[in-house]
């Protein structure tokens, strides 16, 4: 705000202000010094609000202070009671904006922008009126006191009464107007007046044609009740057109038919007419005057504001409604153009939702509602009702994502679909699921025929790998045999070097071949004694420390429960978990290892603990990803497909392998496998063949296999005299 525009406005509320305070001086009543009403606490009040950003408020403060000194002086208080006086008028301004900063921050008038516009809005501003005119009490009949040395018994609730009508009437109204000429200000670059004649013109015949009935009624109304009401106390039905304004046109005329009736009560009081002017003492005539003024603002702001609340709600409601269509129609676009398939199914297995890929995906039993007989595990066996993931995720389990075949009708045609599930709850508390099926089966047939690939060139390479071997090994051999020369010395160590690659491009080729097998080789079920076995494993292992010159590895094994399992594929797992936790142990420090077991509901979990060097953080899971390593820089050997491998054969098994932290230090790994059966009890089923869309058909593999030909790699004589056939390297 500039100083110019400020100092105007300061001119402007002080003009008025002088105005109200003699008005406020020609409603005292005879020789009682008590005012019918007092606008000029209400006039400072919005004064002070409306200069609430100025830069010179100390000449709001010294015009107020003077003019109320003066107008009090010369209608005949005195100069001291004057300024006792002024100083109270300024207590109740700062009091009052004040406290309406201090609770009403938001409002025009207290350093926000919004207007009043709630029923507990009004309410504080009552409230901050009543402590506002308390503290100018304090003053005010202070000053009286001293001046005059006694206080009227009625003077407390006459200033109190004076005081509150005039900052609670002229103080609400001012706030709203100047919030909105403030407003019109802001939308009219050509002048507020030109906005409000551009807004009353927008006002549509009707609401002007009741707005002049409303006031031509309340202007017969007040004549018939003040003037021409024949003695009879007729104040009461003058509410009547309060309440119809205030139900019918704006809050704004509400405000201005307010200030207009107010001001006629106590002008027709001050000259005897009306039911008012009866009231022979004078007290009683002065509080019921102002009552009457507080009441007929009050009636009309409360409905207006309770309206206009109303009003508001309905439309924040109307645009939520419009907001959430266009957010269903958002979310259903979105679902509709999913590749991926998408249902809701309820408590009772009922799919209540299908979008059109799933529908694509699930087939025509999907559309009645029941997908269920179609489901099956990736070994053709069926998926039991209570098992469906959509089902346990209804009963509120989290789970993994599973893959799951998915069957024609007719039986033709045969997908793998990831399902994923998640729990879902309405607003009734029912619970349900949200189900993702995504088609899997090419990513799955993709990665086999790579699998595929990987074995058989896995298994070609070491033909020509046992070739290097063989002459690295004869080249040796006949440089032991030279006398010493430095070439002779730099050949050895570059053979040494051929043999360390070509020992860890053997192991390369093994667990390429073992992770083939582990997926392709049939499974023979049958009981294994677990303790015997990891026994035999340590044996294995205690003979290889001892011979490698490194520290023999501590190996406890509890009473393991037995499993009904391929024996071979056991003793792959238990050997590589046994064999990672001997490797990845910190140098200098002896290997302890524990291997126990624990049964359940027909399955048996197998723990392996070690004191090695752990898994670092967030790699738990990937772990058993291919060639995935997780030390790759600490210098343990390794090609990052033993732990895939376990975790093939777990899963052929129907079971899970899951890493963690072992709490005295080191690595975890627990399995699950088939408990091996009970007497009397039916052996457990496991899948002998690879699942029918997971693997890749056998004509594929033919086509991959190299041809039958003969084809022989010619070994050196020596220690190692092998022929490998390409006809028979599977043999």
């Amino acid at each position: 705000m500039s100083t110019r525009a400020s100092l105007a406005r300061t001119t402007a509320f002080a003009a008025l202000y002088a105005a109200a305070i003699i008005a406020g001086r020609m409603t005292v009543m005879g020789d009682s010094l008590m005012a019918l009403v007092w606008p000029a606490s209400g006039v400072a009040v919005v004064w002070f609000c409306a200069q609430r950003g100025s830069r010179l408020r100390w000449v709001d403060v010294a015009a107020l202070i003077t003019i109320s000194w003066a107008g009090n002086t010369l209608t005949g208080t005195g100069p001291v009671l004057g300024g006792m006086l002024a100083a109270a008028n300024l207590a109740m301004a700062v009091v009052f904006v004040c406290l309406l900063r201090r609770f009403r921050p938001a409002l025009w008038g207290a350093g926000g922008t919004r207007r009043l516009s709630s029923l507990w809005e009004l309410g504080s501003l009552l409230s901050f009126a009543v402590a506002a005119a308390a503290a100018g009490a304090a003053i005010g009949l202070t000053g009286l006191w001293l001046t005059t040395g006694h206080v009227p018994a009625v003077g407390f609730a006459d200033w109190m009464a004076r005081q509150v009508t005039g900052m609670f009437v002229i103080g609400t109204a001012g706030l709203w107007l100047g919030h909105t000429a403030g407003a019109f200000s802001a939308r009219a670059s050509d002048g507020w007046w030109r906005a409000i004649g551009r807004q009353l013109r927008a006002v549509p015949a009707r609401r002007a044609g009741e707005s002049m009935a409303v006031v031509l009624g309340s202007a017969g109304a007040y004549l018939i009740g003040f003037v021409y009401d024949n003695g009879l106390p007729l104040a009461f039905p003058l509410i009547v057109v309060t309440v119809w304004a205030a139900l019918r046109l704006s809050t704004t005329f509400v405000v201005l038919q307010n200030l207009t009736l107010g001001s006629a009560a106590v002008w027709f009081t001050l000259h005897g007419e009306g039911p008012l002017a009866a009231i022979a003492d004078p007290l009683m005539r002065t509080l019921v005057a102002q009552m009457f003024v507080v009441l007929i603002t009050t009636v009309g702001l409360l409905l207006a504001l309770g309206r206009d609340e109303r009003a508001a709600l309905l439309t924040e409601l109307a645009a939520q409604k419009e907001q959430a269509a266009q957010h269903g129609a958002l979310m259903n676009a979105i679902v509709d153009s999913m590749a991926d398939g998408l249902s809701v199914i309820d408590a009772e297995g009922r799919i209540t939702l299908l979008n059109p890929a799933g529908a694509r995906m699930l087939g025509p039993a999907a559309v009645v509602g029941d997908v269920r007989p179609r489901l099956s595990h990736l070994d053709g066996s069926p998926i039991e009702a209570a098992d469906l993931p959509s089902t346990r995720a209804a009963r509120g389990e989290s789970m993994d994502p599973l893959d799951v075949l998915v069957r024609d009708p007719d039986g033709r045609d045969t997908r793998v679909f990831r399902v994923t599930a998640t729990p879902l709850r309405d607003d009734n508390g029912a619970h349900g699921a949200v189900v993702l099926y995504h088609d899997v089966t090419a990513e799955r047939r993709q990665r086999d025929q790579l699998a595929d690939f990987a074995g058989v060139v896995a298994h070609d390479l070491q033909s020509p790998l046992t070739v290097v071997e063989g002459w690295t090994e004869v080249a040796t051999e006949a440089l032991d045999a030279a006398p010493a020369h430095p070439a002779i010395d730099r050949s050895r160590d570059g053979l040494t070097r051929v043999t360390h690659a070509a020992t860890r491009m053997r192991g390369l080729i093994n667990d390429l071949l073992a992770y083939t097998s582990t997926r392709d080789a049939d499974l023979a079920p049958a009981r294994v004694d677990l303790t015997e076995l990891v026994r035999d494993i340590t044996a294995a292992r205690t003979d290889a420390a001892v011979t490698a010159g490194q520290p023999v590895p501590q190996v406890v094994v509890d009473a393991l429960d037995p499993v009904h399992a391929d024996a071979g594929a056991v003793r792959q797992l238990l050997d590589n978990l046994i064999g990672n936790a001997i490797k990845y142990t910190a140098p200098g420090v002896t290997p302890r290892i524990t291997v126990t077991s624990t049964h359940r509901d027909g399955t048996v979990r197998i723990a392996v603990a070690d004191n090695g060097i752990g898994i670092p953080a967030g790699q738990h899971e990937a772990i058993f990803d291919n060639f995935h390593r997780a030390h790759p820089t600490k210098g343990y050997a390794g090609t990052g497909l033993g732990l895939a491998i376990c975790h093939r054969i777990v899963a052929r098994h129907g079971g899970t392998i899951t890493a963690g932290d072992n709490p005295g230090g080191g690595s975890r790994f627990a399995f699950t496998l088939p408990a091996a059966e009970r007497p009397g009890a039916p052996a457990p089923v496991l899948p002998t063949t690879p699942a029918p869309a997971g693997g890749v058909q056998p004509a594929r593999r033919a086509a991959l296999a190299p041809s039958a030909r003969a084809e022989a790699w010619p070994v050196p004589t020596g220690k190692r005299r092998v022929v490998v056939s390409a006809g028979n390297r599977r043999g």
